[in-house]
């Protein structure tokens, strides 16, 4: 090969290196670094799990504004809040729109429906000044009650949607509670999938990483159920609750990703691994449309549609155990069908077989023949296996 051809063939290799690194999935920290302990090298270690973007709840503007410093310093983005953003929104807005390190504009967390005047009216004053980055907050799930809420969970959810108007619709859910998956989980991701693609705004969703109460410390099982559960419906960012252990014993929190003797629990490095995995497939992910999702099992969740009619691509596709979530996607020529064991405490066996050529999409993002493999898959507790093929 002459030197000509190798410059040719290194600018094609760097420039389809540059393609796949924008698929990536902006990976959030809720509750990050205290103001006390913010450094680079904390900053940096946050990031070293995998975190794109922290959010560390400062309530004076000089720790926001660091929290901002170290987060370029790093190469990641954090959300920012203060005080100072509710009682001036617009002279505090112009003093950071422009900072690399500004992610977004944090506006409250889980509002009920009386709350979204006020928070319409404060978006509204944020945006006029700033409608390059998006503001933020996070809605209740949909075990809490009607009377609470004061609407239907839906219609909550399409009252945030049409008179708060901003960029996304973030929601948590948090399902494993002792050994049990909460039978309402999938629901929420219905109802949220579908009044977000509706209103054309992406969707955020949660996995929790900090046990407390019947929570319990996660494992990689049920960190990668609901984070391949998110993705399967269409999420387009993931959130971590928390990051820092809470010093609180209202909930008794703990086992975080960082203790609070400030050190880091095991959990950190299985959050680690997980974002690994999860970026490695991201370009599976990030920017598709999902065309459908369908569950596979005796009892299927609540809310959810059982698989019927398989891809013209899927000539057979039968699974054993509690069953899976079977996403269908398309993005840039390809389609994606996404399986997700939905047990987190045992494997999932899977029979599949293809009409035609067909690619199996490894757990370190490498493509690879299906004809290869058998029709036979064992998804590991909470793990997922990936197919593409052609339009």
């Amino acid at each position: 090969m002459n030197r000509q051809k190798c410059l040719i063939l290194i600018f094609l290799l760097s420039f389809g290196i540059k393609l796949f690194a924008q698929d990536k999935i902006p990976i959030l920290a809720w509750y990050s670094i205290p103001a006390e302990d913010a450094t680079l090298a904390r900053y940096q270690e946050l990031k070293d799990a995998g975190f794109t973007i922290t959010f560390s709840h400062p309530s004076k503007f000089e720790d926001a504004k660091k929290a901002l410093d170290l987060s370029a310093a790093v190469g990641i983005k954090s959300i920012f809040t203060c005080n100072e953003l509710q009682t001036d929104p617009e002279a505090t807005v112009r003093k950071v729109k422009n900072h690399p390190g500004l992610a977004g504009y944090f506006l409250r967390d889980e509002p009920v429906s009386s709350d979204f005047p006020g928070l319409a009216k404060w978006a509204k004053q944020i945006m006029a000044v700033d409608n390059k980055h998006y503001c933020y907050l996070n809605l209740f799930p949909n075990y809490v009650p009607e009377n609470a809420l004061g609407d239907t969970y839906q219609r909550h959810v399409q009252r945030f949607i049409e008179e708060v108007n901003i960029q996304i619709v973030s929601f948590d859910f948090y399902p494993i509670v002792n050994d049990q998956l909460r039978d309402r989980w999938y629901d929420n991701l219905e109802v949220v999938a579908k009044e977000s693609k509706k209103a054309n705004k992406p969707f955020w969703a949660f996995a929790l990483t900090t046990a407390h109460d019947d929570y319990p410390v996660p494992d990689a099982a049920q960190l990668k159920l609901q984070m391949y559960s998110n993705l399967a419906y269409g999420a387009q960012c993931l959130q971590y609750f928390t990051y820092w252990n809470p010093d609180t014993t209202t909930w008794n929190f703990h086992q975080a990703p960082i203790t609070l003797e400030k050190k880091r629990s095991p959990v950190y490095d299985i959050v680690r691994e997980v974002n690994k995995e999860l970026q490695n497939r991201a370009f599976v992910f990030m920017g598709a449309n999902v065309l459908s999702v369908h569950h596979t099992g005796a009892a299927i969740p609540v809310g959810t549609q059982k698989l019927g009619t398989l891809p013209a691509q899927v000539a057979s596709l039968d699974t054993k155990g509690d069953g899976a979530v079977v996403s269908l996607l398309e993005k840039g020529g390809y389609q994606y069908l996404v399986i997700v064991n939905r047990s987190f405490l045992k494997p999932l066996d899977l029979t599949i077989l293809f009409n035609g050529k067909t690619d199996l999409v490894r757990k370190d993002g490498s493509l690879e023949d299906a004809a290869k493999y058998g029709s036979w898959y064992q998804l590991e507790a909470g793990g997922a296996e990936i197919f593409r093929w052609k339009k």
